[in-house]
């Protein structure tokens, strides 16, 4: 992609300033290391200093910056994993929980490394190392850096599950000029919606290369037994007594769910709530808050499972929220309560679990609108009434059954996205592979 003379000049400033801020990247680093002990770990990698893995020669290499875009990528991830059996893998995350998922999910299988900074040296070094083929991005990961030298280096770009809020879309400001130039680069943009797609053309996606092909959240795939064990786990702390879940929460949250729990409680004296902060250095505070409180609290990597007194459960571990899911007859999915834009609530509605959200949806805002507008999800106005619709919805069975219903229901019609995708990766694939990789010949399909 040849650029202009203002392009280069655009781009050397920026990476300018991106290199004036590594003093700042590596006190944050430190920082975030004082409450996840992760963050100390593999700096190097941060930078491109890693030891290249045998074999990895024309890697495919997926991008997912954390849990949930590691979520997401699974299931297109087996499907590739199945047709190109040949073909090395290379994952990069940016966070040490999208890490341990990686590994949790695929351990020796892939080769796991942090995607560097976006530095043009980073960015060079870690091309030299892992000698990708192909590049698939995960939903809005779109770094001007990255971007070019993947495309100086031949190397295509397909961003899947792409999305892009008006938010966000408005937030690129004086770097927009950039992010149009990086995602110009893209080879394939796979949008999750038409709104999507018209906003990441509006950014300068070029439109002949914008398909939607769906979310692929909705292709989530539950695991073989999860129901049978979900019952026995509700079962050994009471089936009839009420459960709900408070998802994902953040900082500024835990007050009202606080709150809502000693208003259920103080109608049903046996109710539980499973409670999952959004960020592991959260465990201990909310644990102790909700001590503070005068509940009975236990927690997942002391007590293993709720006891039949626990009247709060701190999901302290990572990877296990569809489990707990399960079990449960509401959930309140958070980073809804404050401007933070919410998270997804395709997992609980997957499992015909009913969803309460707050009013800042817009990260995830057409599936959620999407939910609300078929039965099968509930907006609260704010935190100061989620214990009432905690309330009404334990209260009123036929009604979490409805909502129940509706959301299996609207999941399984919007299935269908991974293998949309799968059919822009093909030719893709076909082209950039060559016959000294004789296995990368597409199984055939069911």
């Amino acid at each position: 992609m040849a650029l202009t003379f203002w392009q280069r000049l655009g781009r050397r400033v920026y990476s300018l300033v991106m290199y004036l801020l590594v003093p700042v990247i590596v006190w944050r680093l430190a920082w975030r290391g004082v409450s996840q002990r992760a963050y100390f770990r593999r700096w190097g990698e941060r930078f491109g200093f890693f030891s290249a893995r045998s074999g990895a020669d024309g890697a495919l290499w997926v991008h997912a910056v954390s849990v949930g875009e590691v979520a997401a990528a699974a299931p297109l991830i087996a499907c590739l994993r199945e047709r190109y059996p040949g073909c090395p893998l290379v994952i990069t995350t940016i966070t040490p929980t999208g890490s341990a998922r990686v590994s949790k999910l695929w351990g020796e299988q892939a080769f796991h490394v942090y995607l560097p900074y976006d530095l043009p040296a980073a960015i060079r070094r870690f091309l030299r190392r892992t000698r990708p083929k192909i590049a698939i991005v995960m939903e809005t990961e779109i770094w001007p850096n990255l971007f070019l030298e993947c495309a100086a280096a031949g190397i295509p770009i397909i961003i899947a599950n792409a999305r892009l809020s008006e938010r966000s879309l408005g937030g690129y400001g004086p770097v927009r000029g950039l992010a149009r130039m990086a995602v110009r680069c893209a080879h394939t943009v796979a949008a999750q919606s038409q709104m999507d797609a018209d906003r990441l053309i509006a950014l300068g996606a070029r439109p002949q290369r914008v398909v939607v092909a769906g979310n692929m959240k909705y292709d989530l795939a539950l695991p073989q037994g999860l129901l049978y064990k979900s019952a026995s786990w509700r079962s050994s702390w009471g089936a009839e007594r009420p459960v709900w879940i408070a998802a994902s929460t953040h900082e500024m949250e835990e007050t009202a769910v606080l709150r809502a729990q000693q208003q259920v409680l103080a109608r049903y004296p046996d109710a539980l709530l499973l409670w999952a902060p959004r960020h592991p250095e959260r465990f201990r505070t909310v644990e102790q808050h909700a001590r503070d409180a005068g509940l009975i609290v236990t927690s997942r990597s002391v007590h293993g499972l709720p006891g039949r007194s626990s009247q709060c459960f701190i999901i302290n571990t990572l990877g296990e929220l569809l489990m707990f899911y399960a079990t449960v007859d509401l959930a309140f999915v958070g980073g809804s309560l404050q401007p933070i834009g919410g998270h997804n609530v395709l997992e609980a509605a997957a499992l015909g679990v009913p969803c309460l959200v707050g009013p800042h949806t817009f990260n995830f805002a057409e599936v959620t609108e999407h939910l609300i507008a078929g039965g099968a999800a509930l907006r609260v106005a704010s935190g100061e009434v989620l214990g009432e619709a905690v309330m009404q919805l334990i209260v009123d069975a036929d009604q979490r059954n409805r909502m129940a219903e509706a959301a299996r229901d609207m999941v399984a019609s919007e299935r269908g996205a991974v293998e949309r995708t799968l059919r822009l990766i093909e030719p893709v694939m076909a082209e950039h592979y060559t016959s000294s990789l004789p296995d990368l010949m597409p199984m055939p399909r069911d």
